[in-house]
C-alpha cells in the first residue's frame, strides 16, 4: 500500500514537471523543430541511461514482425510533430487556450476507434464527446478572437490529432512495455527530425547565452528524461482510474503556469470551455468501452 502511495506522488510530481514546459519553450530562443529535436536526443540519452542501470533490454525480436517497424516509424513521427505544432501554437495564442484545445486529444481517441477497433460508444462517451465540442468551441470565444489565436487553436487542435495517433499506434503495439516503446519512439523522432530541421530552420545551438543553456537543459532532462522515468516507474503500480485523474494536473499545471506565471489573459468563457473539456474529457476515460 505504502508504495503504491509513493508511486502516486512520482506521478504527480511528473504530471507537475510536464505541466511546467510550456514556460521553458516560451522562453527559449530557437524554433519549434529545434526544440522538439533536441528534446528528443536528450530523451534518448537519459532514458536510454534509465533501461541500461535497471538492465532493461530492448524487445528488438518483436520489432523484426511485418507490422511493427511500419507502426513504430508513424508513432515516432508524430511524436515529434505533435511537438512540434503545440510548441508553435504557444506562439500564436496563449499557453492556456493552446494545452486546452491539445487536450481534446482523448475526444479524437474515442472517436476514431470507433473506425478502427470497431469500439461501440456508450451514451455517455457520445454525451462526452457532444460537452467536449462545446467547450472547445467556448474557448474559441464564439468568433471574437484575432486570426493569431485562431492559427494557434487551429495547431494545437493539430498536436491533438498527432498525439491521438501516438495513443492509437500504441494500442496495437501493446506487448510492448511503455517505456520500451517510448525510447524507441524518441529514437524515432530523432532520427525523422534530424534532416527536417537541418533543412528547414537549421541549427542554432551557438546563438544560445548561458540562460538559454540552462534552459535547454532543464528541458531535455528535467521536463523529458527525469519526468519519463518517474512516470514509467510509477504507472505499473497505479491503479487504470487513478493514472487517468492525476494525468490531468498536467494541463491545469499548465494554465496555472500561463495566468500566474505568463501574465496571460483568460476569459471567464474560456474557463468554462476549458473546464468542460478536460472534464467530459476525463469523464470519458473513466467510462469503460464495448467491442
Amino acid at each position: 500500500m505504502r508504495y503504491i502511495k509513493n508511486s502516486k506522488l512520482l506521478m504527480v510530481l511528473a504530471m507537475a514537471i510536464f505541466g511546467t514546459i510550456p514556460l521553458f519553450v516560451r522562453h527559449l530562443p530557437l524554433s519549434s523543430g529545434e526544440i522538439a529535436l533536441y528534446r528528443a536526443y536528450m530523451a534518448i540519452l537519459l532514458v536510454g541511461g534509465f533501461l541500461l542501470v535497471t538492465k532493461q533490454k530492448l524487445p528488438l525480436k518483436v520489432l523484426r514482425q511485418k507490422h511493427r517497424l511500419p507502426l513504430l516509424l508513424v508513432s515516432g513521427a508524430a511524436l515529434g510533430f505533435n511537438w512540434i505544432l503545440l510548441f508553435e501554437a504557444y506562439k500564436y495564442t496563449t499557453v492556456s487556450t493552446a494545452t486546452l484545445c491539445y487536450y481534446f486529444a482523448p475526444i479524437i481517441v474515442t472517436i476514431a476507434s470507433v473506425f478502427l477497433f470497431h469500439e461501440r460508444l456508450t451514451g455517455m462517451q457520445i454525451l462526452c464527446f457532444i460537452m467536449s465540442t462545446v467547450g472547445l468551441v467556448l474557448i474559441t470565444g464564439l468568433g471574437r478572437v484575432g486570426s493569431s489565436d485562431l492559427l494557434g487553436m487551429a495547431l494545437g487542435l493539430g498536436a491533438a490529432v498527432l498525439y491521438a495517433t501516438v495513443v492509437l499506434v500504441n494500442k496495437t503495439m501493446g506487448d510492448i512495455s511503455g517505456i520500451h516503446r517510448t525510447f524507441l519512439q524518441f529514437s524515432v523522432t530523432a532520427v525523422i527530425l534530424t534532416p527536417y530541421v537541418a533543412f528547414t530552420e537549421g541549427f542554432h545551438l551557438y546563438a544560445l547565452n548561458g540562460m538559454g543553456w540552462g534552459m535547454l537543459l532543464t528541458m531535455g532532462v528535467l521536463h523529458t528524461g527525469i519526468a519519463y522515468c518517474l512516470y514509467f516507474s510509477a504507472v505499473h503500480h497505479v491503479p487504470g482510474q487513478k493514472v487517468a485523474i492525476i494525468s490531468y494536473l498536467d494541463p491545469l499545471i499548465a494554465v496555472l503556469v500561463s495566468v500566474f506565471a505568463l501574465g496571460e489573459c483568460i476569459t471567464p468563457l474560456q474557463i468554462i470551455g476549458g473546464a468542460m473539456i478536460l472534464g467530459f474529457s476525463l469523464l470519458n476515460e473513466l467510462v469503460p468501452t464495448r467491442r
